[in-house]
């Protein structure tokens, strides 16, 4: 790993992922999480703050990027519910089908390799009555705005973990096996090319949609 994949990058996200805006669409949505929750790129432990202990049970919170779990150590220890971090992806948790009761996921799905992939783990190792609560950026619905995007992903990407910018978020929460319940989208304050946000939550589809 280079240095500034490990010593500068967990910091500019932890910076750009903690903005006062970025934050409020976490605390709408973490707090609706219950039983036992998986975090789905848990980072820095940015939205530790927000889940309810007379809820949540434990979290395990899964993320590759294992030179950011110090700082979510750190923020672990401020609350009151068991939490364990894991340095591999989704794909590389060894967890019992429908173990889970929620799975939160949040500006996670955007540097996730192979996003399908990953959502359809998560589909197995959620119960069948749980929730997956998300909130992404992702494309923007107005097209100029697109086609901005689609220009800057290849570059972006390179300097921001393999953040993608033009990801359609619903279509690939439909194609993980989810079906999507709740969702809200529109802007943030900020450049529009990076600041286009979904939040919402999906159940699992019957296997029958799968494809």
């Amino acid at each position: 790993m280079n240095p500034y994949d490990r010593y500068v990058l967990p910091k500019l996200i932890d910076l750009a992922c903690g903005i006062s805006p970025v934050m409020h669409v976490r605390g709408a949505v973490v707090p609706q999480a219950g039983g036992e929750v998986l975090e789905v790129g848990i980072g820095t432990g940015l939205n530790l703050r927000y889940y309810d202990s007379a809820k949540v049970v434990s979290i395990v919170g899964v993320d590759p990027a294992a030179q950011m779990h110090a700082l979510c150590q750190q923020r672990a220890k401020a609350i009151d519910i068991p939490v364990e971090m894991i340095a591999l992806d989704v794909q590389g948790v060894a967890s019992a089908s429908a173990r889970f009761d929620t799975i939160v996921m949040t500006f996670t799905l955007c540097s996730i390799v192979d996003p399908i992939s990953a959502l359809r783990e998560m589909r197995r190792v959620l119960k069948p009555d749980g929730r997956l609560l998300f909130a992404e950026h992702g494309a923007a619905a107005d097209r100029s705005v697109m086609r901005w995007q689609r220009r800057l992903t290849p570059t972006w990407k390179r300097f921001a973990g393999g953040c993608h910018l033009d990801r359609d978020i619903p279509e690939l929460i439909a194609a993980g096996g989810f079906t999507i319940t709740e969702c809200q989208a529109g802007y943030l304050p900020g450049p529009k090319p990076l600041t286009y946000v979904y939040s919402g939550a999906a159940y699992p589809a019957p296997a029958t949609v799968m494809t």
